[in-house]
């Protein structure tokens, strides 16, 4: 039988989620890890979107997870350049603080050229980690999801913009989407107990609202 099941003890949110198929994710924080990545200078990102591992085992490759995000309105940076440097995270699952697998953005309509666009006058993004330590190998896609300034603005975060760009890539993300030859169902719950309210520990000093969002993404078609 295919379900999801949450078992909640006290106010924390235990992530075993154990269906016959797998799991969805397990909660970095209950082995050593976290649901802040490091974004250096002492703050992290809040981990604030998950691609469940029970979605479509298609959507959980590298490629599955650029095509379900141009599906959503995201493609990869302009022209493959990537500004920056790589921000990590621990998602407890025994590899310790690893690099984002990629990082993706609003694409404004043309997942060839639109992230160009994204650059220059801001919009949203996510970074991508992976849970696949031999310690929690849920094959679960962590999401760093915020919504940035322009590039004369240094690409900061804006006020509010991790709980903003979490709330619109749900919103692009949930129901029938498709790009190219496939298309998906995505469903979405919302999980409490993972992340705390608040801006401890958040980098800019943003305050969440301590939700983070679980997507589970089913191919529905691929012709």
């Amino acid at each position: 039988m295919l379900g999801l099941h949450f078992i909640l003890l006290g106010f924390q949110a235990l992530s075993t989620a154990l269906t016959s198929h797998g799991v969805a994710f397990y909660d970095p924080t209950q082995s050593g890890g976290s649901m802040l990545d490091n974004a250096g200078g002492g703050g992290g990102e809040p981990l604030n979107v998950i691609i469940s591992g029970l979605s479509s085992p298609a959507v959980l490759t590298d490629d599955g997870i650029l095509h379900f995000a141009q599906a959503v309105g995201f493609s990869y940076e302009c022209l493959g350049f990537h500004l920056g440097d790589p921000q990590s995270a621990n998602l407890g699952d025994g590899n310790g603080w690893v690099n984002q697998t990629m990082e993706l953005r609003q694409d404004y309509g043309d997942d060839e050229i639109g992230t160009c666009l994204e650059t220059l006058v801001g919009g949203n993004h996510f970074r991508v980690y992976r849970q696949n330590g031999t310690a929690a190998n849920s094959g679960a896609l962590f999401l760093a999801v915020s919504q940035e300034e322009d590039l004369a603005e240094g690409h900061t975060i804006i006020p509010d913009g991790y709980n903003i760009g979490r709330d619109k890539l749900v919103a692009n993300a949930v129901g029938v989407t498709s790009h190219e030859y496939t298309t998906y169902s995505t469903v979405a719950q919302n999980l409490t107990g993972l992340l705390a309210a608040g801006s401890v520990g958040v980098n800019h000093g943003i305050a969440t609202d301590g939700m983070t969002v679980l997507l589970t993404v089913t191919i529905i078609d691929h012709s």
